[in-house]
């Protein structure tokens, strides 16, 4: 079943995320090659595909794992939730309707 986590950013957490968003990414990447990840992206603060300095409020992410549980323990296990770049994570089934 595809679950969708939405992890919403620490205050002031910009230099954390730059810094680990290399394991984030491989985790990210893992998902895709096993063909789990439907999308994934951050979440700007502005209006703007590069925010700069203003950084992003979270990310969003979809992908399949075999129970909400496991999708619950993975997001608890990724980088930005374990440096505190994420203050808060919501993860919940998602259906698939469109496209």
């Amino acid at each position: 079943m595809l679950y969708v986590i939405l992890g919403q950013d620490a205050p002031d957490s910009l230099e954390r995320r730059l810094a680990v968003r290399p394991e984030h990414l491989a985790r990210l990447e893992a998902l895709r090659d096993a063909g789990r990840l439907l999308l994934a992206g951050p979440l700007p603060a502005v209006d703007s595909p590069d925010p700069g300095t203003a950084g992003f409020t979270g990310s969003l992410i979809v992908a399949e794992f075999p129970s909400l549980d496991e999708a619950t323990a993975w997001a608890h296990a990724d980088p930005y939730t374990k440096t505190g770049v994420f203050h808060e994570v919501l993860v919940r089934p998602f259906k698939h309707v469109l496209p």
